[in-house]
């Protein structure tokens, strides 16, 4: 009986008007698809919600809520689960897109500044029908299980994460943001994994300090109170429970869930993990370069770039960390970005460099010297070349040919570094660089030499065998 009132009180919601965050593929209310499942939350909704708005719930941190898992089936509908166990993943996610692009980043945030916690967790012993439940420590956010739709099954949540942790400090009382609680549901495949999707539903949620929702709520039930009747209309009455309305999957592939085999459960981070963390120091670098010109002044991208040519756009340029992140987006949707929405979805020193590459600018060097390697037979050349001015010619006609070396770093290893790479040689047979003082002395390159250094110098180099046949020494002429 009481599953019963709970589908009736169900098909009454579920006759709002379809949400925002809600396939655009479900039918509509006058079309005739009938969810298998249904989610009902034991949390009342804000009454403060207008008419049109996906409702909004408050929960307490730490606080355990029932959702009840019901079998929705009309009779004959979907017999090949009949008698056999579903499996429901749970999660807590960012309701703001523009969060979303960031939530390994946010979590990984969150689990430094609260170490041993979790996001979302199950309340085993007061859950009812919930078999092999598994949660992941490496992804915090997402709970699953195994159940029987012919039988009764609620599970008990806490979410432990509050709204104000993802918001921006300023001066204090800021609004906190607003996650999802989302259900999947899957059956086996004929390997039996867990992987075919039946239905997936979500509602909207805001997480308070303990005891904050219930103020919270009074709070909109008092404001309610005080509006005249014809403001009322425009806003929905509060329910006693929430029910979770239908949505997309979640748009992770889902692992493989044998019976007799555990695996990681699957969640929206699992995917980020490997291709979406936190780029490492060599990847996020500016100055981690291939050779002397800076990379940023590649191809740009062109708007009529179709998603895989983006893709290769970005991994050229050294954004492998945020393919998965774009895999779906063209040239013209990545142009669109502006700087401050690629500062928030990758960070700012990526988000900078990408918006620079974007727009095709060149991080300028610090220092740019021209350097020709001198010919073993033309070491009297030099004066010739002197006196002739920069650009002069050897004694056959023949100019001087100059490569530019661009410098990020104004010290002694990054000149020896970037003459390795442009000459060919071997950094390990690079023993000292020396320049060429008065009277032939031969003064070792330093830091302090190099920043003292005018932009645009030419030089003239040679090498010599190291005293001990090991390796050489570079001189600047």
């Amino acid at each position: 009986m009481e599953s019963r009132v709970l589908c009736m009180l169900a098909n009454d919601v579920l006759a709002l008007p379809i949400f925002k965050q809600e396939d655009p593929s479900l039918p509509l209310d006058g079309e005739t698809k009938h969810p298998p499942f249904q989610y009902v939350m034991c949390a009342a909704t804000s009454p403060a919600v207008k008419l049109h708005d996906e409702t909004l719930t408050y929960l307490n941190q730490g606080q355990s809520y029932e959702i009840r898992m019901l079998d929705n089936r009309k009779m004959g509908d979907m017999p090949e689960i009949s008698g056999k166990l579903v499996k429901s993943i749970i999660r807590v996610v960012f309701h703001d897109r523009r969060l979303q692009y960031t939530e390994h980043q946010q979590l990984e945030g969150w689990k430094w500044n609260r170490p041993g916690d979790r996001l979302l967790d199950l309340d085993i012993p007061m859950s009812v029908g919930i078999i092999d439940t598994r949660t992941n420590p490496s992804q915090l956010n997402a709970v699953e299980f195994l159940w029987d739709p012919a039988k009764r099954t609620s599970a008990f949540i806490q979410v432990h994460c509050i709204s104000t942790e993802f918001t921006p400090r300023k001066h204090g009382g800021e609004k906190g943001v607003p996650f999802r609680i989302q259900v999947d549901t899957f059956k086996q495949n004929e390997n039996g994994e867990y992987t075919d999707h039946l239905h997936s539903a979500s509602c909207q949620i805001k997480v308070f300090k303990p005891k904050g929702a219930d103020r919270k709520q009074k709070t909109d039930r008092e404001k309610m109170e005080k509006r005249t009747a014809h403001e009322k209309e425009k806003y929905q009455p509060s329910y006693d429970t929430t029910i979770l309305t239908e949505c997309s999957p979640w748009p992770d592939t889902p692992t493989t869930y044998a019976n007799n085999s555990p695996s990681p459960a699957p969640t929206f981070t699992s995917s980020q993990q490997s291709t979406c963390s936190v780029p490492d120091s060599n990847s996020s670098s500016p100055n981690h370069q291939g050779d002397g010109v800076s990379q940023a002044s590649g191809e740009q991208i062109q708007p009529s770039a179709t998603t895989q040519e983006t893709q290769q756009w970005l991994l050229k340029n050294r954004f492998s960390s945020y393919t998965r992140l774009f895999s779906n987006f063209s040239g013209a949707d990545l142009l669109k970005l502006t700087k401050e929405d690629l500062v928030q979805i990758c960070g700012a020193a990526d988000g900078i460099r990408l918006y620079n590459s974007l727009k095709s600018r060149s991080v300028r060097p610090r220092l740019t010297i021209y350097v020709c390697q001198e010919q073993p037979s033309s070491a009297t050349l030099q004066a010739q070349q002197q006196a002739a001015g920069s650009g002069g010619e050897n004694g056959s006609g023949t100019p001087y040919v100059y490569h530019a070396i661009y410098l990020e770093e104004m010290v002694a290893s990054e000149v020896a570094r970037k003459l390795a790479l442009v000459f060919n040689i071997p950094l390990h047979q690079i023993n000292q660089v020396y320049r060429q003082g008065p009277t032939g002395i031969h003064i070792l390159v330093s830091d302090q030499m190099v920043q003292n250094f005018q932009d645009e110098s030419c030089f003239l180099f040679s090498t010599v065998k190291a005293e001990n046949n090991d390796g050489i020494h570079i001189i600047l002429k």
